[in-house]
């Protein structure tokens, strides 16, 4: 009888620790998949938040990182369960097509035109964007387009019919589109001397800069908005509606507006967090 009871106990042990092993695999497999900007991953920011989402939820973020408009696509075939990009538009379009209910502002900083210190467009300190670019396209000075349909190339081509230029009739050998993100556009940049529109976290956070400098900043119609989107499960049954949700919430909460906030590079202030509590 004795030995029964022991071999009970010993089952009913072993059975418990199988279970708090099952529950950690089980933790350990709560992972969402978020398609973003490649400015949220190559400023560091994702390697920032993350970690500290983890540690409050128990869920894994898997980072997507492409152009706004790659990373709205994962979001239409499903393959994504939220969406945080910086295209206005383009998200509101998303919206507008079904593929979330509801999108929140999360952050904003700005972009800025960088290029050689030489200056031959002579745009340095000009805080009018439009003029600026107006001088780069008459110098025929050269350029670098991201050509990715990023938020940033989005924000670029807008800012070029701003400027009264269209860019695909002026285009010539000065201007070039790589169609790849923004570390490799700012790298191109440094090793070609040429200008760049850049998101100012990305040029923050990024070593190789050369002979680079901020030559135009300050315009009002340089502002990046960042906003987050989960993916509409009603199109996408898959989508992991609840952890989904719950980093967006974390997001725009209190405790997650302040580790954006509280994220600097060289003592400065890469976002600025401007959820609507």
């Amino acid at each position: 009888m004795m030995r029964i009871k022991s071999f009970l106990k010993n089952l009913a042990v072993a059975a418990a620790i199988a279970a708090a092993f099952a529950g950690t695999a089980i933790a350990q497999d709560r992972f969402i998949t978020v398609a973003s900007t490649t400015s949220t991953e190559q400023s560091g920011l994702f390697g920032h938040l993350l970690p500290r989402f983890a540690e409050a939820s128990g869920v894994q973020v898997k980072v997507v990182a492409v152009g706004t408009g790659q990373a709205l696509d994962i979001g239409r075939r499903g393959d994504a369960d939220v969406v945080f990009v910086h295209d206005k538009p383009a998200e509101e379009k998303f919206l507008g097509e079904g593929f979330a209910a509801k999108r929140y502002d999360v952050m904003y900083n700005d972009f800025i035109i960088v290029g050689p210190k030489a200056d031959p467009a002579h745009i340095a300190g000009d805080k009018d964007v439009a003029n600026a670019l107006r001088k780069i396209a008459a110098a025929k000075a050269p350029f670098i387009s991201r050509g990715d349909r990023s938020g940033t190339h989005e924000a670029e081509l807008r800012l070029w019919k701003i400027a009264g230029i269209d860019i695909a009739a002026a285009k010539g050998d000065w201007y070039r589109e790589i169609g790849q993100g923004m570390g490799p556009a700012l790298n191109m940049a440094s090793s070609a001397n040429a200008y760049l529109l850049s998101d100012r976290g990305t040029w923050l956070s990024f070593r190789n800069k050369g002979d680079l400098a901020i030559l135009t900043e300050g315009d009002k119609r340089l502002f990046n908005q960042y906003g987050v989107m989960l993916v509409n499960p009603a199109r996408h049954p898959a989508v992991k509606t609840t952890d989904g949700q719950a980093f967006i919430d974390w997001l725009i909460s209190q405790k997650g507006q302040d580790a954006i906030a509280g994220y600097k590079v060289g003592g400065e202030q890469l976002f600025f967090p401007n959820a609507s509590h």
